[in-house]
């Protein structure tokens, strides 16, 4: 089937990049510290194997930051949810009760989390997503940033569903 909604996000906070590029310093610095000056890295130093594992796990957790993406495609058979590289979850249309996009206060932050509201969200920023009432009852709630597009995907769609007023699911 054709694509008729794309969306790819990526974790962009200034703010969480501010704190990564600081963590990634520490590590740096210590080694530069304790291994190329030989002077201890801290009160308690670490030995130099530590630091080097230390300094593995910072630089994976920034890798992780760079290639952590929540790609969201919608066809008319399905809504493909990929938060790369932990989950891949296809849901056919045929399994949603109602769909609709909607603009949520606080979430508890951004990532794959659960919520007694929501159900299970998946978002990467902002305040908006692709709200979900699956026939099973379990609910879930994808992050978006192109609200207008996907709501015009979503009418065309869930036409008996969608309520354009109405911010909650029903």
């Amino acid at each position: 089937m054709k694509t008729i909604f794309k969306e790819r996000q990526k974790f962009t906070q200034w703010w969480l990049w501010t704190l990564l590029i600081g963590l990634g310093v520490l590590p740096i610095y210590g080694i530069h510290k304790q291994m190329i000056l030989g002077e201890p890295f801290g009160n308690n130093p670490l030995p130099d194997w530590g630091l080097i594992i230390f300094s593995l796990f910072i630089f994976g957790l920034i890798t992780l930051f760079i290639f952590l993406r929540l790609d969201t495609e919608i066809d008319e058979n399905e809504i493909r949810i990929n938060f790369y590289p932990f989950l891949r979850r296809n849901v056919s249309w045929k399994d949603v009760e109602s769909a609709e996009v909607i603009k949520y206060s606080c979430l508890g932050g951004w990532g794959i989390r659960f919520s007694t509201k929501y159900g299970i969200v998946y978002n990467a920023k902002g305040n908006k997503g692709l709200a979900i009432k699956l026939t099973n009852g379990k609910k879930i709630v994808i992050g978006i940033q192109k609200e207008n597009e996907l709501s015009i995907v979503v009418e065309k769609l869930t036409p008996k569903n969608y309520n354009s007023n109405d911010n909650e699911l029903n």
